[in-house]
């Protein structure tokens, strides 16, 4: 049966209940406020191709299950680095209207320069505030990556409950960070130290069920994004999980990534007829690698599926928790990655490898321990993000179609395989509308440029946007434009508009055959496009400086 939005929201034409006001009778029994509970889970730098249901080798049981009770989408689109991804999720806009134009604001942290803020901006209204205005709990654990001070919190953004790592990345059983100083963290309104001991995914999990645990009993229903640093470079895990894949990957990275290639086709999450696009050749061949050198980087990925399975193990922790406390039946859950996979390696090159060599060492047989600070690096990325072309940081598809898994209340299909095209935009406005929470309509703001994705869920749309639908971006001298099936995209900095290339992506996901001479007329039309989004966004270039 279709389930109609009517069914997705029972009360959604309700008012929160007397549960959420001071007057209410306390010797009264609470009246439940049925709106859905909604639990977005975000890992960091998960690749295309990591989950078990996208056809990996990873053993990921709790994840794939999520996909066998609501759908699995193979379109999902993000920005192609953290920043962004987070701002535009928590605004439902671009990034440079929500003041994330460049992840660390590179060259431009001096200037007055709109969209380059490194934090939310007040062009746009963060969903969270507006949730908890409507009457939800609002918590989150995790990284958060949009600023330092108070003012740029999450509290300030709308969190009522938050223990989260301020800064893009750090250790996972300590402070220590990759930088002089250390990682940041903050629990609600106060900076604090991180509990050394305890691995980063275990913590979180566990701050998570407090805050929820200490709301449950109020009637009020909530949002939860728990936003982990798994598998987030340094590759350490707790010592049980050391040696978990010890031996899966002794065959290297070029024959992962043609069977993961090979499995993304099995599992029906890519077209039978699919081509792998070209190796990229700034990839030293596996077969060159001196053996001592393939024990070592076979080592790096063995600790990445380690770190993988460990968060699928944390996922069904708080997903049991969940459940046997009554609270996962009317429940949205939510699973995604926030890029494609990473490429970087601070250990070795970078601003922070003195730093970091310094502190840590990357003997093979302290590798995956709290002593180390490995990667995995673009080799293996570039496995983790087939079937297409680059990685994180890329605006090709890459660096910018991660895994998305939506079940619970208002998902009308089960087990099902979708390649609708929507983005990380469309998160904001769907769960306001799971709220009946409102967006300013005034000129205070910006309007939300994503659109609310729960038609489609219920099976009463059959897209979430129609093919005049543009999305571009701009981020750290690469950009994109897509409208329908046709892309626009360059491949590496500085940016220049006539570095653009065509892409027919209904054909060509792989990003492989440049069309813009042989489709002229499409090319310079998109390019135009290009310019007059680049406007309405208000996207500044270095070179306008």
């Amino acid at each position: 049966m279709v389930m109609t939005r009517g069914s997705v929201l029972p009360l959604i034409a309700c008012c929160f209940v007397a549960a959420c006001s001071d007057s209410a009778d306390r010797s009264t029994a609470v009246a439940w406020d049925e709106r859905p509970n909604i639990l977005l889970i975000v890992a960091d730098d998960l690749g295309y191709a990591d989950l078990g249901v996208y056809g990996s080798d990873i053993r990921t049981p709790n994840i794939d299950a999520l996909a066998g009770e609501g759908m699995l989408f193979t379109q999902f689109h993000t920005a192609p680095m953290c920043a962004p991804t987070r701002a535009m999720l928590l605004s439902g806009n671009n990034n440079h209207v929500a003041g994330m134009a460049r992840q660390g604001v590179a060259g431009l942290s001096d200037l007055p320069v709109p969209g380059y803020e490194n934090s939310l901006s007040d062009r746009i209204v963060p969903f969270p505030r507006l949730l908890q205005e409507a009457g939800y709990h609002t918590y989150t654990v995790g990284k958060w990556h949009l600023g330092l001070e108070a003012e740029s919190s999450p509290h300030a953004a709308g969190f009522s409950r938050a223990f989260n790592l301020l800064d893009g990345a750090g250790t996972h059983f300590d402070g220590v960070g990759f930088f002089e100083g250390g990682s940041t963290y903050r629990q609600d309104e106060d900076l604090v130290e991180y509990p050394v001991g305890r691995y980063s995914t275990d913590l979180y999990t566990e701050r998570l069920i407090e805050f929820i645990d200490a709301d449950k009993d109020d009637g009020r229903p909530f949002f939860a994004l728990a936003s982990y640093t798994s598998p987030h470079w340094p590759l350490q895990v707790p010592d049980e999980y050391l040696d978990l894949y010890a031996g899966y990957y002794d065959d290297g990275y070029d024959a992962l990534r043609e069977r993961r290639f090979d499995s993304l086709k099995e599992a029906g999450i890519i077209p039978l007829l699919s081509e792998l696009p070209p190796r990229n050749e700034a990839i030293t061949l596996w077969e060159d690698l001196s053996s001592d050198e393939r024990r070592r980087e076979s080592r790096k990925m063995e600790l990445y599926a380690a770190m993988v399975d460990n968060l699928d193990d944390h996922v069904g922790r708080l997903l049991d928790h969940l459940k046997n406390n009554g609270l996962y039946d009317n429940m949205l859950v939510l699973f995604m990655s926030d890029n494609g996979a990473a490429g970087e390696d601070f250990y070795n090159r970078g601003p922070y490898s003195e730093f970091v060599q310094a502190n840590f060492d990357n003997a093979y047989e302290k590798m995956g321990t709290a002593e180390s600070f490995v990667s995995y690096d673009e080799e293996w990325a570039e496995a983790g993000s087939a079937p297409f072309q680059r990685r994180k940081r890329y605006t090709r598809e890459g660096g910018i179609v991660a895994p998305m898994i939506i079940a619970g209340p208002g998902v009308a299909a089960r087990g099902v395989i979708d390649s609708t095209y929507f983005t990380v935009m469309d998160l904001a406005p769907t769960f306001l509308e799971i709220a009946n929470a409102h967006y300013p309509d005034d000129d205070s703001v910006r309007p939300m440029h994503g659109e609310s994705l729960l038609a489609f869920l219920a099976g009463e749309a059959d897209a979430v946007h129609d093919d005049d639908y543009v999305t571009a971006l701009y981020h750290a001298g690469r950009a994109f434009l897509r409208q329908g099936k046709w892309k626009i995209s360059t491949l590496d900095p500085p940016f220049d508009e006539a570095a653009f290339e065509l892409f027919d992506l209904s054909v060509d996901p792989g990003e492989t055959v440049n069309l813009a001479e042989e489709e002229a007329e499409k090319f310079a039309e998109l390019i135009e496009l290009w310019r007059e989004e680049r406007k309405r966004l208000g996207i500044i270039l270095p070179q306008d400086l």
